[in-house]
């Protein structure tokens, strides 16, 4: 979400605080430069405010050349960086969750995981209502810029080349030090003062690798308290984020995307890459251990290396799981929800809609924490190692004992396993295919999805082996509803799915207009005999046959 480069002094409203006073945070200012109501949700009047805060570090903390950076008269370091808060007017009504939206670059993520739409979904950085999931669950919402030309202004200094450097890594600070100090601040310099006891922080492929890193470098604990309690990392593959070093600007030493043009990649493909091996560091260090969900797309395993979380860098046996962490593949996703087509691509792009599982994660990991419900087990998709050409980035060269794998998959070439969308469970095509070229990152990252042929006849044209929509759903439009429903339903009792989810999949199956629907006839009797009705499409009239 773009942000203005100055704010007007007529709409300023600015509170500041010494650096004494900031007992419970390192943030020293905030300041508040809009408040836009946005509707009302569940009776509960919702605001969108935005602005920016300044926080002081100590330049003896474990952040690279910080101690070179210039300090102010106190001997700390500041930096400053933007933010969006979205939260209940009044946020004593909210459900005291705090929701850390790590922007992808630039780019707010959370309402289009959380509030997107079936048929319509919301782009990424969308602060659009949508659905409302969020709002109406009672979130409250914080996203926080941390890469550099993005809305962050970190400390910088000169290297011995003369060359301006940036750090960057106070990146990681500034969401750590947000956090905090909307949580535990007690004063009316906070604008969410005394109604958070729950942190969340949700992140998106580069951010959900700039999360990752936040854990591994030791972010998560402040004062000795955990910072955030519970992770959402969508997208992440097997990645991390280079952000510990101090670039020369002006773009983020963090913004490069992995793929075929940069195989190699160090610095986000490096060890560990297994969640035991993470996990077994903050133990190390005598961390509190938060709660973790991970989600994968069928793409983050074709294109991502996504595989190498599951068995490191080293052979193809699958790792031990740890009980704080839950990982779940939505089955035949793309990287990319997107419905407008790239003309470069050589396949539509994928078509499944993987906000309904995200919702109930959110939903799943805020019970979690909350009252400690014990979340899903686990949902993982089957692997293999991939065929040759089958267009599978592959482990760099760097790593030679990793070996990358890919979805197993059925007779329809759908996955096999893990979080299975009636899209895939009750077909009515192939998703989570490479697209091609590969070298189109769209392309890439939004997959493929290639529907069957609509008869016998018009498959038996062609090559293709997959059986047609009328030889698999004989019953026609009834069938195919039917068995959605039984498969939305069983989605519903292992918690992937909420029951409003249910509802609208169910009802786009009705709707589906590859189907010529087949009305369900009625059978009068009358006197002992049985007639056969139907309705006449040119009269419009009933017409009836005598039966036997």
């Amino acid at each position: 979400m773009p942000h203005p480069k100055h704010f007007s002094a007529l709409f300023l409203a600015t509170i500041l605080g010494c650096a004494a006073s900031a007992a419970h945070s390192e943030i020293t200012a905030l300041t508040i430069a809009s408040t836009t109501p946005i509707g009302t949700y569940n009776t509960v009047p919702y605001v969108r405010m935005e602005g920016e805060v300044v926080g002081e570090l100590d330049p003896g903390e474990k952040i690279p050349d910080l101690d070179k950076a210039p300090r102010l008269k106190n001997g700390r370091v500041q930096y400053k960086t933007r933010f969006v808060l979205i939260a209940p007017k009044d946020p004593k009504r909210s459900n005291g969750s705090l929701l850390m939206d790590i922007p992808n670059r630039g780019l707010p993520i959370s309402h289009a995981f959380y509030n997107s739409p079936r048929a319509r979904p919301l782009m990424i950085g969308s602060l659009d209502a949508g659905v409302g999931f969020l709002q109406e669950q009672g979130f409250m919402v914080a996203a926080v810029q941390w890469e550099l030309s993005q809305g962050i202004e970190p400390p910088t200094f000169v290297d011995p080349s003369g060359a301006t450097r940036y750090i960057e890594a106070v990146g990681f600070a500034a969401v750590r030090d947000v956090a905090v100090f909307l949580r535990d601040n007690p004063d009316k310099m906070n604008p969410l003062a005394g109604a958070v006891r729950r942190t969340y922080a949700v992140g998106y492929s580069q951010t959900s690798r700039f999360l990752k890193s936040f854990l591994l470098h030791g972010f998560n604990t402040m004062h000795g308290k955990q910072v955030i309690q519970g992770f959402h990392l969508v997208g992440g593959a097997a990645g991390q984020l280079p952000l510990m070093a101090s670039g020369r600007g002006p773009n983020s030493v963090a913004s490069s995307t992995p793929g075929p043009a940069m195989a190699e990649h160090r610095g986000v493909h490096e060890e560990p890459f297994s969640y035991d091996a993470l996990i077994a560091q903050l133990i190390a260090r005598k961390e509190l251990i938060p709660k973790i969900f991970v989600t994968h797309y069928n793409i983050d395993y074709m294109g991502g290396r996504a595989s190498l979380t599951r068995t490191g860098a080293q052979g193809t046996a699958e790792r031990t799981i740890p009980a704080m962490i839950r990982m779940y593949d939505i089955a035949g996703a793309a990287h990319l929800n997107v419905r407008e087509q790239n003309k470069e691509c050589q396949y539509v792009h994928g078509q499944l809609d993987w906000s309904p599982p995200l919702r109930a994660q959110l939903f799943a990991l805020n019970q979690w924490v909350k009252g400690n419900v014990t979340p899903p087990q686990t949902t993982l998709m089957s692997l293999r190692k991939p065929r040759e050409n089958e267009g599978v980035f592959l482990a760099p060269a760097y790593l030679p004992q990793a070996t990358v794998l890919v979805p197993e998959t059925d007779g329809d070439d759908n996955p096999v396993g893990g979080v299975r969308m009636p899209d895939v469970s009750v077909p009515l095509g192939t998703h989570g295919r490479p697209n091609a070229p590969l070298t189109n990152s769209v392309c890439r990252l939004a997959g493929s999805y290639k529907p069957f042929a609509t008869n016998r006849q018009e498959r038996s044209t062609g090559t293709d082996p997959r059986l047609s929509l009328q030889e698999r759903y004989p019953g026609g439009l009834n069938e195919y509803v039917m068995r959605v429903r039984e498969a939305s339903d069983q989605l519903v009792l292992a918690r992937h799915l909420l029951p409003d989810d249910a509802a609208v999949i169910v009802n786009a199956a009705a709707d589906e207009k590859l189907f010529v629907p087949t009305p369900t006839l009625p059978i009068f009797r009358s006197k002992g005999n049985m007639y056969n009705c139907h309705l006449d499409p040119v009269s419009g009239q009933w017409q009836c046959l005598d039966g036997k």
